[in-house]
């Protein structure tokens, strides 16, 4: 199943082919959310962004890790099995539904007990964060509107080798100032994108994995 716009269906699926695949668990959590989610099935990441975001955890090793925004978990389990030893996963969502497939599955992979899901509007759980910088690894994957308040939330908060992800920023193309596209989420999505690119605290690569993918770093 593609996952965006920006590449043609066939590079997609070779991508996916060519990186890591999808265990037992993960593969039957991608056929829950396909089974169960229905129309917000493309609300869960593709084989090709979770290879790189697994990737990437297991080379950072995060000891804490924040995702803000779960939807049935997929992108949790693959920082989950990256962390360290010692490391824990604070997911923050608004919807016990959807993370109850999560949960079901992080408990198949071993990796429940190192996941804190907290319901509740995510910036208000970022807030209540301690200040200190040690967030290793955060991932933004929520509404579109609210980027720029989770990641000043998560920047203030991230580790001096720290990074932060943000997905969905090339949002199927539509960022393209001649897209005609004007709905909220877009004028969200340009607004942020514009933003970091500037954003003289950081540096900033656009990755053209799924439908967009920002990675940052703290200068």
């Amino acid at each position: 199943m593609s996952r965006s716009s920006i590449a043609h269906d066939d590079i997609v699926a070779y991508a996916a082919g060519h990186g890591l695949q999808p265990d037992d668990v993960q593969q039957s959590l991608i056929d829950a959310t396909v089974e169960k989610a229905g129309a917000h099935v493309g609300m869960q990441i593709g084989v090709d962004q979770g290879a790189f975001m697994s990737v990437l955890a297991a080379v950072l090793r995060p000891r804490f890790a924040v995702e803000v925004g779960t939807f049935t978990g997929y992108s949790a389990l693959c920082l989950a099995r990256g962390l360290a030893d010692d490391g824990r996963l604070l997911c923050c969502d608004v919807s016990e539904e959807w993370t109850s497939i999560g949960r079901e599955h992080w408990e198949m992979a071993g990796v429940a007990e190192r996941i804190d899901l907290v319901i509740a509007p995510a910036l208000e759980t970022l807030q209540a964060l301690p200040e200190e910088p040690t967030i290793d690894l955060a991932f933004i994957d929520a509404d579109k509107p609210g980027y720029r308040d989770y990641y000043e939330e998560l920047l203030r908060r991230l580790a001096p080798q720290g990074v932060i992800l943000v997905d969905n920023t090339l949002w199927s193309g539509n960022v393209l100032p001649d897209s005609g596209a004007d709905d909220e989420n877009t004028i969200a999505l340009r607004a942020f994108n514009d933003f970091v690119a500037v954003d003289e605290r950081v540096d900033v690569a656009q990755l053209t994995v799924g439908d967009g993918v920002t990675m940052i770093r703290r200068r």
